[in-house]
């Protein structure tokens, strides 16, 4: 028993070792960060109307407060060789392109993990962005996680690939791709005519008092009159109840095949990174909201992609662009930057 003892704690004392080990090797080179930026936002508007009692003209001042961003995050990227560190700090309002690309500047684990709360022009919403990517000589493994809260997008990928490597600067990809995506061809209003899409707002809390004013769940006066609800109010209402309803139902899976290509060349006066990925086959969802019944098929074509150029031509002038670009379902979103610098003296 003594022996069978010993044994046992041995084997514990290898296994926290070794799992110490692992966690000191993925925490190597790795930052947390947090921080707090703010500035300014829209300038004050000035909203002029006439009182309906008195008839006289009146002005209203329509505030905006000031723009910030709480930021919390980890991350652990190693930089390419075109890339230079433009803060001493990470402060949370780090973006590279390079981020999306499908294989990193090394190989083994790389992550980001961060949680943006903010405030724009008026409006408070969470960012997220977070991944983790392995890659291998001839795999490569990713999982991602997007949100964008003003731009309302957000997806979750994960992917799964085979690497073949041309050349040292080249290599293609095949495999295998989970996402989920947003409800499709869902309509709550589709079968509502006349009276019931007031009803509706009715049911939201809306209603009216005695001089025809129609007030919100809150009590404040939000129309006028009838002909300002039809044409103004009842629609931002409307709207609100679909989001509502939609946002009750699953996200729908996707499983679709992926090739894809990464290249990239680096000099000093030269580089070029660039890389790409297209889904052309998706297995076939039953699902009633499926993107794959929306369209009816489960053969359309998603595709995303990056690049980064840059040239120093001389002493004096250089050349850059780069940008990224989505097309997944129906929706597509991109950034991109393209110019020149020119020292002088």
């Amino acid at each position: 028993m003594k022996k069978l003892l010993a044994v046992l704690l041995l084997l514990l004392a290898c296994s926290i070792s070794t799992q110490a080990q692992f966690l000191e090797k993925q925490l190597k080179f790795a930052t947390f960060y947090t921080a707090v930026t703010g500035n300014n936002s829209l300038a004050d508007v000035s909203l002029y109307s006439i009182n309906p009692s008195t008839g006289i003209l009146e002005e209203s001042i329509v505030s905006t407060p000031f723009d910030y961003t709480l930021a919390f995050g980890v991350r652990k990227i190693a930089r390419l060789d075109y890339e230079n560190r433009k803060n001493v700090f990470y402060n949370g309002t780090e973006t590279s392109v390079s981020d999306a690309a499908t294989v990193g500047n090394v190989e083994g684990l790389e992550y980001l993990f961060e949680f943006d709360y903010k405030r724009q022009q008026g409006s408070k919403f969470v960012d997220q962005q977070h991944f983790l990517r392995y890659v291998h000589d001839h795999w490569i493994v990713k999982v991602e996680y997007v949100q964008d809260g003003f731009a309302d997008l957000r997806y979750f990928e994960a992917s799964q690939r085979y690497r073949y490597n041309i050349a040292k600067e080249f290599s293609l990809n095949v495999g295998l791709v989970q996402r989920f995506s947003e409800p499709y061809g869902f309509d709550p209003l589709s079968d509502l005519a006349g009276a019931d899409f007031t009803n509706i707002a009715v049911e939201q809390g809306y209603n009216t008092n005695f001089e025809g004013e129609w007030l919100n769940p809150n009590g404040d006066i939000v129309a006028e009159n009838n002909v300002v609800w039809n044409a103004v109010t009842l629609p931002n209402v409307l709207n609100e109840y679909v989001d509502q309803e939609r946002a009750l139902l699953p996200y729908q899976w996707n499983h679709s095949l992926v090739l894809g290509y990464d290249y990239y060349h680096y000099t000093k006066k030269f580089w070029f990174h660039s890389w790409g990925s297209v889904l052309p086959l998706h297995v076939s969802a039953k699902n009633e909201y499926s993107y794959t019944n929306f369209v009816d098929g489960n053969t359309w074509f998603d595709y995303t992609g990056g690049l980064i150029l840059g040239w120093q031509v001389n002493k004096r002038l250089g050349l850059f662009s780069e940008g990224k670009y989505h097309k997944y379902w129906n929706r597509t979103w991109h950034d991109f930057s393209v110019g020149f610098n020119y020292r002088i003296l």
